[in-house]
C-alpha cells in the first residue's frame, strides 16, 4: 500500500512526496479511512509509529476540497509545547502546496505572542494546535468563534490525563459544536482514557496496536548501583566513549536531578544543558535548537523529552533512574535507533528499583545484560529483590485473596 490509495488531492500528495512520505505505516493504514468517513476514533499508538500524520493528512484533505471560511475548523490538543510546536511543523510541511493555514498557541511567551494567538484565532487559521491550559485562556475572552470547528483531536491523552488536564480538556469540548469529528490518540489505554473517551465520543471505531518493543537496533544494557554512584558512573560512561558521540540525552526523574547531573558534568569540563518543564518556553527552544545542531553534544531531561519530540542522531540514551512505568523505558530508550539506525541504552538500577527493571524486562520480553562497574568503584549490589519488597508483594497478594 502507498499513500495514493487514500486519493489524496494533487497538493497534498506533492507534500507528501517532498517530505519523502511513500508507504503508510500500520497506524496510518488503518486509521486513515475511519477519519477520512468522518466516524470518531480511538486509538492506541505510541510515539514514533506515525500517528501525527495518521490524524493530520485525513483532516488536512477535507480542508483543501472545502470552501475556505474565516473560521477555526480543527483543534489538536496537545500535553506540551514543544509536542504542539512539533505537530505545527509538521503540518506546514505536508500543506506546503495547499491553502491550509495552521497556528500553535501555547503559554510562556511575551504579550505580542499572545495577541498574534488571538488574531490567528479571530481570523480563522483552518486549524489549531493548542496546549490545554492557554486556550482555555483564550476562550476565557470570549473572541474565539468556535461554531466552525468540525474536528476535535487529543494527541497524547494519557499524558495529558497525568499531567492533570482532564477538567480543562471537558470544558473545551462543552464549548465546541455538539456535531464534530473527535480523535482520541495515546499510548497506553488505561481505564481512565475509556472514560474520558466514553464522554466525549459518539460511537467510535477502535484500534490498537500492540505495544511495540524497543527497535532492533538498540543495543540496551544496566548497570546495579547505589544512588551515590551514579553521577561518577555517567562521568565515567561518557569520558569512556569519548568525543565520537554527538548527541547523548540523560533522563532523569526530577528537576533536581536533572540540574545536578547538568551542573556535575559542567565542572568535569562535559558540556551539557537541561530540559524540562521549570524552564520558559525560549529557553527550551533554544536549547532544542542548539543540541539539533550539536553546538551541545549533551542534554539532561526529564520525560519532557520521552514522548513525541523528534530529535535525529541521538547515539547514547542514559536513565538515570529507572522509569516508574515500563512503558515510559520504551518511549524513552526510542529516542535513539530511530529510522533504522543503531544506538545504545543505559539503565542505572538502584536496589529499590529492581522490581520496577524487572517489569521493563517481562514486557519488552529480553532480559537486559547488567554491567560490571568499572574498577575504582566500590562493589555494586546484587540484582535482586530487596526482602522489604518481597513482604510488599505478599501482603498485595493476601489482600486481594481476603477482600
Amino acid at each position: 500500500m502507498n499513500f495514493i490509495t487514500f486519493k489524496f488531492g494533487n497538493e497534498l500528495q506533492e507534500g507528501l512526496e517532498m517530505m519523502g512520505f511513500d508507504k503508510p505505516t500500520p497506524i496510518q493504514e488503518q486509521a486513515i479511512p475511519i477519519i477520512q468517513k468522518e466516524r470518531d476514533l480511538i486509538a492506541c499508538a505510541q510515539t514514533g509509529t506515525g500517528k501525527t500524520a495518521a490524524f493530520v493528512l485525513p483532516i488536512l484533505d477535507k480542508l483543501t476540497k472545502e470552501y475556505p471560511s474565516n473560521k477555526v475548523k480543527a483543534i489538536i490538543i496537545a500535553p506540551t509545547r514543544e509536542l504542539a510546536k512539533q505537530i505545527d511543523m509538521q503540518i506546514e510541511g505536508f500543506s506546503y502546496f495547499t491553502n491550509s493555514s495552521s497556528y500553535p498557541i501555547y503559554g510562556g511567551g511575551t504579550g505580542v505572542e499572545f495577541d498574534n494567538q488571538k488574531e490567528a484565532l479571530k481570523k480563522g487559521a483552518d486549524i489549531i494546535i493548542c496546549t490545554p491550559g492557554r486556550l482555555l485562556a483564550h476562550l476565557d475572552f470570549n473572541y474565539f468563534d468556535t461554531s466552525g470547528v468540525e474536528h476535535l483531536i487529543l494527541d497524547e491523552a494519557d499524558r495529558m490525563l497525568d499531567m492533570g488536564f482532564h477538567d480543562d480538556i471537558m470544558s473545551i469540548a462543552k464549548q465546541l459544536p455538539e456535531k464534530r469529528q473527535t480523535l482520541l490518540f495515546s499510548a497506553t489505554m488505561p481505564a481512565k482514557i475509556r472514560e474520558l473517551a466514553n464522554k466525549l465520543l459518539k460511537k467510535p471505531a477502535s484500534i490498537s496496536l500492540a505495544i511495540s518493543k524497543p527497535a532492533a537496533g538498540i543495543t540496551q544494557l544496566a548497570y546495579m548501583c547505589y544512588d551515590s554512584q551514579k553521577i561518577d558512573l555517567v562521568r565515567e560512561i561518557l569520558k569512556t566513549k569519548g568525543k565520537s558521540l554527538s548527541h547523548v540525552l540523560i533522563f532523569a526523574s526530577s528537576i533536581k536531578s536533572v540540574r545536578e547531573i547538568k551542573r556535575t558534568l559542567n565542572k568535569a569540563g562535559m558540556r551539557s544543558s537541561e530540559m524540562h518543564s521549570g524552564l520558559e518556553q525560549e529557553q527550551r527552544e533554544q536549547t532544542i535548537r542548539e543540541f539539533k545542531s550539536k553546538k551541545i553534544r549533551i542534554l539532561v531531561a526529564t520525560d519532557i523529552l520521552s514522548r513525541g519530540i523528534d530529535i535525529k542522531g541521538i547515539e547514547l540514551v542514559i536513565n538515570y533512574e529507572v522509569p516508574h512505568d515500563a512503558e515510559d523505558y520504551v518511549h524513552r530508550i526510542g529516542r535513539t535507533a530511530r529510522a533504522d539506525r543503531t544506538g545504545e541504552a543505559i539503565t542505572f538500577i538502584n536496589p529499590k528499583q529492581v522490581r520496577d527493571f524487572m517489569d521493563i524486562e517481562k514486557l519488552i520480553e529480553k532480559e537486559v545484560p547488567k554491567l560490571n562497574l568499572p574498577k575504582k568503584f566500590t562493589e555494586a549490589p546484587k540484582y535482586q529483590i530487596l526482602a522489604k519488597e518481597k513482604k510488599k508483594k505478599k501482603w498485595k497478594n493476601y489482600q486481594k485473596k481476603h477482600n
